[in-house]
């Protein structure tokens, strides 16, 4: 259970705060409700450029990562389609060093050309080796572009093309800058051993006096509020071939799942574990070991804040074909519809789900990302509420949300196949 609580600057800044004394460190994390999925179609990928331009200094402060290393810190990021994420991890004594550096970056970062530049060629680089030149490493650039038709979920956090990066200006990234990292587009969430009184009083301290332009609204509310359009719902089967130098043919298929908050979600997580949750999950034993056709399967969820994806995806043994497998992994679909999964089962994935649940609270860092992360999905029971949502999901309910979910109509399938092979 993590309890917390939470004050709202005048500036809008959200801070939450939770005491941990069984630790001597303090995490300290600011979440930015910025993600690839508030980017203009036309130019991708500013938010992962963003999350490489936080770390190349203010005027005040050149070289971000030397305070924390004298700290005895360490720090990083990450960027999604939904958010950015910035965390600091350091004796909770030297605390007030993240309070500093963050609200220095939050607002006096020096973007200069020669900056802009340097994380240009970065970044286009990690799109050119991650995305186009590693096996398979397209397979998400292409994925979304099929699955998703409206919704800007259609391009990957890297973006839709490194020409978009490459063509940014300087008055464009400085726009991005101002307009989404503000307090009131921010959430400031801690963990350690601190009375939350005492947080609430250094994030006065260091964050209160940088100005938030955006006007509240007459709840107090300051929220950049964009109008993101819905994906229509799918009504054919859309599928895509390509040849690639890859070792061995692929089969993928996505299906539209629910949003991050809805119960859905849930049920199509524990589906995935049923499926693909280890060595004794239903596609390993079943299709790998047991009748061999694939030399690796999985299957996952996107867990986007709207609407996302439910993957299944395996790599094919030689000389088994794309049709051999595309049915074998249908026939694991159809099972979850037409039988109801066994009392044992389930009850071993729901026990998996609530140890690596309990097991995640225990790191500092991650109860404060998850504070950050609930707040932003603007539904914090769910913080402490999911192991019983999990638990109260039963065999008929798998039945028939795999009905509803797993059909031709709803699939975007993609198949990689060998240079060799045409």
């Amino acid at each position: 259970m993590i309890q917390y609580k939470e004050h709202t600057l005048k500036n809008g800044l959200t801070v939450l705060a939770h005491r941990d004394p069984a630790t001597r460190m303090a995490a300290v994390n600011l979440l930015y409700r910025v993600g690839a999925r508030n980017e203009n179609p036309s130019r991708t990928g500013f938010a992962h450029l963003f999350e490489h331009l936080m770390f190349r200094g203010t005027k005040q402060i050149p070289d971000f990562d030397a305070p924390i290393q004298q700290a005895c810190g360490e720090n990083n990021a990450f960027t999604n389609n939904d958010y950015t994420d910035y965390y600091i991890t350091l004796p909770k004594d030297n605390i007030e060093t993240a309070f500093w550096l963050e609200s220095d970056r939050m607002t006096g970062l020096d973007i200069t050309p020669e900056a802009l530049a340097t994380e240009k060629k970065v970044v286009i680089e990690e799109f050119n080796q991650r995305y186009l030149n590693q096996p398979y490493g397209d397979q998400w650039l292409l994925l979304r572009g099929m699955a998703y038709k409206t919704h800007p979920y259609r391009w990957a956090t890297i973006g839709l093309t490194p020409d978009h990066i490459a063509g940014a200006s300087l008055e464009e990234v400085q726009a991005f800058y101002r307009r989404y990292y503000r307090p009131s587009n921010a959430i400031l969430s801690v963990a350690g051993d601190f009375a939350p009184e005492e947080i609430f009083r250094l994030a006065e301290k260091w964050f209160s006096e940088i100005p938030d332009d955006r006007q509240s609204s007459a709840n107090g509310q300051t929220e950049i509020c964009e109008a993101i359009p819905a994906e229509p719902q799918q009504r054919e089967a859309r599928r895509q071939e390509v040849v690639r130098k890859v070792p061995a043919t692929s089969i993928t298929i996505a299906f539209h799942m629910g949003s991050r908050t809805s119960r859905e979600f849930y049920l199509c997580d524990l589906i995935s574990d049923l499926l693909a949750g280890g060595t004794s999950s239903r596609l390993y034993l079943h299709l790998v070991k047991q009748q061999p056709l694939f030399s690796a399967v999985n299957a996952y969820i996107t867990g986007d804040m709207d609407p996302g994806l439910f993957v299944v995806t395996g790599q094919l043994l030689p000389d088994v074909t794309v049709e051999t497998g595309e049915q074998a992994l249908w026939h694991e679909l159809e099972l979850l519809q037409t039988t109801d999964v066994s009392a044992y089962e389930l009850e071993k994935v729901k026990n998996k789900f609530e140890a690596e649940t309990l097991f995640g609270e225990l790191n500092v860092m991650n109860k404060a990302m998850n504070l950050g992360f609930y707040r932003m999905l603007g539904d914090m029971q769910l913080l402490n509420g999911e192991i019983e949502i999990f638990r109260s999901i039963q065999a008929q309910e798998i039945c028939e949300g795999a009905q509803r979910i797993f059909t031709p109509d709803n699939s975007s399938t993609l198949i990689y196949l060998p240079q060799h092979e045409k």
